[in-house]
């Protein structure tokens, strides 16, 4: 895996781990009104999928345990329609999949070599 892959999938994992943090003992009530909750789950899900756009297909073809596509068109919609997007799907993506995606994170993505 060349450095900019790590880097990306480092990035991934932080914007994942974020979510989950925002997210903690709330509920999807929490997110329903547009504010400052429902955009920072929404911007580090635009993240997630952003660095998964960039890693090589290489890396990708790797780890096909890894939703690539799904993840990367996750990220196409809320950047482009955003204005449609339902509260009860952030929250499912939020509270299901991003649990998911941080434990196949952690088995492959390198320690940071500067901690």
């Amino acid at each position: 895996m060349n450095d900019a892959d790590a880097a990306n999938l480092r990035d991934m994992l932080t914007a994942a781990r974020r979510v989950s943090a925002y997210i903690k003992n709330r509920r999807v009530a929490d997110i329903e009104p547009a504010g400052m909750l429902r955009d920072a789950v929404e911007r580090q899900l635009e993240i997630v999928g952003e660095a998964a756009r960039r890693v090589s297909e290489e890396t990708r073809d790797a780890h096909p345990e890894v939703p690539w596509s799904r993840i990367i068109a996750q990220r196409n919609v809320i950047s482009h329609e955003y204005g449609e997007i339902k509260a009860e799907w952030i929250w499912l993506v939020a509270t299901e999949r991003v649990p998911e995606l941080i434990t196949l994170l952690e088995s492959i993505t390198p320690q940071d070599p500067a901690v």
